[in-house]
């Protein structure tokens, strides 16, 4: 890619507001095309006056990698992440913190734990998934086990429910704290948290989770998580294509016999 081509890219990110589609499009070529070039050009723009060059930023550097190479072999992400992590100790714009959060979910530097947890209780919801988001992206590590069991009973719906999904499904970790904001979580008022917190424990074998995943059972709509959750609390490897709603409680019910 040349020159001309990477600066009309970065321009793109730019023209329009934060969710144009096509900024975010520019945003997703340049980070296909990963390269010195672009490292650097998004490297300047972490310290611009420009909130939305910052946070053009921040999205572009946490995932740049090459077409020619696997998708998770993602470039420069050592640089990144102390360019990121300085970013936070002065950024207040939340359209910045935003992304500078999330990216640091996608470096994938397990040492971003202390950083996200500063805004696990931010008073705007946008930040507070983004940290979220992230924290879930280290389901295993114990500090962001902690945030995301706080973040199970976030009043934002969307945030519950991505940190049930880190916490359960992403996660391998089990301690009854986990289960036991999990089986809380089967009673959530909203309809995929309680999904992904049955799947959560299924995957844990834990049969006090039985009468609320029959109950899922019955309802008219088979849901593929609930066949999920089914399927893990029977010891499955996977769900049969076959089975229907019926069979998974006509086999839980014998094991909770």
């Amino acid at each position: 890619m040349t020159t001309a081509e990477i600066e009309a890219l970065f321009a793109r990110t730019i023209a329009g507001d934060y969710e144009s589609e096509d900024a975010w499009d520019a945003v997703h070529a340049l980070r296909m095309n990963g390269s010195r070039e672009i490292f650097e050009h998004a490297a300047a723009w972490c310290a611009s006056d420009d909130p939305l060059k910052r946070a053009r930023a921040a999205s572009v550097l946490c995932q740049l990698r090459r077409g020619t190479i696997p998708k998770h072999e993602f470039l420069f992400r050592d640089e990144s992440f102390v360019l990121l992590t300085n970013m936070l100790e002065k950024e207040q714009d939340p359209m910045v913190l935003d992304p500078i959060i999330s990216a640091l979910g996608h470096l994938d530097n397990v040492l971003a734990a202390p950083f996200i947890l500063r805004y696990q209780d931010s008073p705007l919801p946008r930040v507070r998934y983004a940290a979220c988001f992230a924290l879930g992206c280290f389901p295993n590590d114990e500090r962001s086990i902690e945030g995301l069991l706080k973040l199970t009973s976030d009043p934002e719906d969307a945030i519950r429910d991505w940190a049930v999904f880190g916490l359960g499904v992403m996660g391998d970790a089990d301690s009854p704290d986990i289960r036991e904001a999990l089986l809380r979580c089967l009673s959530d008022k909203d309809e995929d948290v309680r999904e992904e917190a049955a799947v959560g424990l299924g995957k844990r074998r834990d049969r006090r989770m039985i009468p609320a995943l029959l109950k899922m059972l019955e309802d008219a709509d088979f849901k593929v998580r609930v066949a999920e959750a089914a399927a893990a609390l029977l010891g499955m490897d996977r769900e049969p294509p076959e089975w229907t709603a019926a069979d998974y409680r006509a086999a839980i019910a014998k094991i909770g016999e």
